[in-house]
């Protein structure tokens, strides 16, 4: 290895030296890799064993990965959704043949001395899974629906704080399950930028535009594969990006007026984003000189409103819509709870000794890889009300959770180890900057 070689890194890790970054990332064996699912990438990316947890290793230029790496970095302080960064390992060489002779392991003149490209690593984010692993055979109208939604609430999220993207897709974002929908996570930033004052509408529509050509495409390539259902039209596909982003947006940051004596609007306006998943952090106010009018703004609106109201009962930190749906049990049981339902953070703690813990440590250890433990409890709860409705009535706990461990989640595959193809590594342009299913719908089992 060159004495060249740098490495900075977010946390001192001593396994990035044990990494074979001499030899080419195409060449790196089986005993330094791991098969992952990966989405299409313009580089080469490879999943590989760093002291204990996987990591995504791409090859690019210097310049680039340092730049996604501070990127991430600034994102991830921003609290938006996106991989964690690692490290940027530069100054890379293949051995020379003289290093090669000393050491003896037979590289000899094959070994041309040559440099390689920096890399970038990232952590890999368990249970999560690309577009394409997330349907086992067909698309379906359902699975693509809550893809672009996840993806336009990803978007309207980057777009808040101030991050251009440059190359929205389906590819460059990697899927969790979300209690029956899924949680969008950016990858790829390398083409973004961030602007502290805000987007400029400009920018926002060709992240809009680009959106809506590479989903366009990526799904008439499923069509072309004969992976898409034949009621699916790629360009309604979308437009549905655009639609369920526009909706989202004016959610968000439209100017409501109203009559001064209908203040109450105000309130419902913060309650509308709440449902939403947001929480308005500074709203601006104004009233007409004559006091007959009143028009409210959100200024400063922080996606993760049920997220944080769990984490702080519960201190469980899960995706948006599994926390909704937790902290609706939650609720429920506070109601069963009768004189000490007032004190909600001793309910919380109550709860989740005697309904959460329970549910997710009865699950067999072999079988704790398949689905998150917040997204197992989601699903639990589902199937208790599929028995029950198949029943006509309540069916005991214990017999759910012996019919949903042997019926369903046995069958399902492991999320967190999921073993898929290589990446699919393709020439794609990069975007300029403007100047101014799972068949898992369709089959109770699946539960999603």
């Amino acid at each position: 290895m060159s004495e060249a070689l740098s490495i900075t890194a977010s946390a001192v890790d001593p396994g990035l030296l044990a990494l074979p970054w001499s030899t080419p990332l195409a060449e790196w064996t089986s005993r330094d890799t791991v098969s992952l699912p990966k989405g299409i990438s313009r580089h080469l990316v490879r999943f590989a064993n760093l002291s204990g947890r996987v990591v995504a290793v791409k090859e690019t230029t210097e310049a680039m990965a340092r730049r996604e790496y501070d990127m991430l970095g600034n994102l991830a302080r921003l609290d938006v959704p996106c991989v964690e960064r690692v490290a940027v390992i530069a100054g890379r060489w293949t051995h020379s043949p003289q290093a090669s002779a000393q050491r003896g392991d037979g590289a000899g003149e094959d070994a041309a001395g040559q440099p390689l490209p920096a890399a970038l690593v990232t952590a890999h984010l368990k249970f999560s899974l690309p577009y394409r692993a997330l349907f086992t055979q067909v698309l379906r109208p359902d699975t693509a629906g809550r893809l672009v939604d996840a993806l336009a609430v990803l978007l309207v999220r980057l777009h808040n704080v101030g991050f251009f993207w440059g190359d929205v897709s389906l590819s460059n974002t990697l899927f969790r399950r979300d209690a029956g929908a899924f949680a969008a996570y950016l990858v790829d930033a390398e083409t973004g930028e961030l602007h502290e004052g805000g987007l400029s509408r400009g920018h926002r529509e060709h992240d809009l535009e680009v959106a809506h050509t590479n989903i366009a495409g990526e799904i008439l390539d499923l069509a072309a594969g004969g992976r898409l259902e034949g009621s699916l039209d790629a360009v309604e596909i979308a437009d549905g990006i655009i639609a369920s982003y526009r909706s989202l947006w004016a959610a968000l940051t439209d100017r409501e007026t109203f009559a001064a004596n209908e203040s109450w609007r105000i309130t419902e306006r913060v309650q509308r984003l709440n449902a939403l998943g947001f929480d308005i952090g500074e709203m601006s106010i104004q009233t007409t000189p004559d006091g007959t009018r009143v028009a409210i703004e959100p200024k400063v609106v922080d996606a993760g409103h049920h997220q944080r109201r769990l984490l702080r009962l519960t201190g469980l930190d899960v995706e948006e819509n599994q926390a909704r749906r937790l902290l609706n049990d939650l609720d429920e049981y506070r109601a069963r709870a009768g004189g000490l339902a007032d004190d909600e953070e001793m309910l919380a703690h109550e709860w989740v000794t005697r309904v959460f813990e329970p549910i997710v440590r009865a699950i067999p250890y072999e079988l704790r890889a398949k689905l998150e433990p917040a997204e197992v409890f989601h699903q639990v709860l589902e199937h208790r009300w599929y028995m029950s409705q198949r029943s006509g009535a309540a069916v005991p706990l214990a017999e759910v959770l012996t019919s949903y461990v042997d019926d369903v989640l046995r069958h399902r595959r492991d999320e967190a180890t999921f073993m898929g193809p290589a990446t699919e590594t393709m020439t794609l342009p990069i975007p300029t900057v403007p100047a101014s299913d799972d068949d898992d719908a369709v089959d109770w089992r699946d539960l999603v």
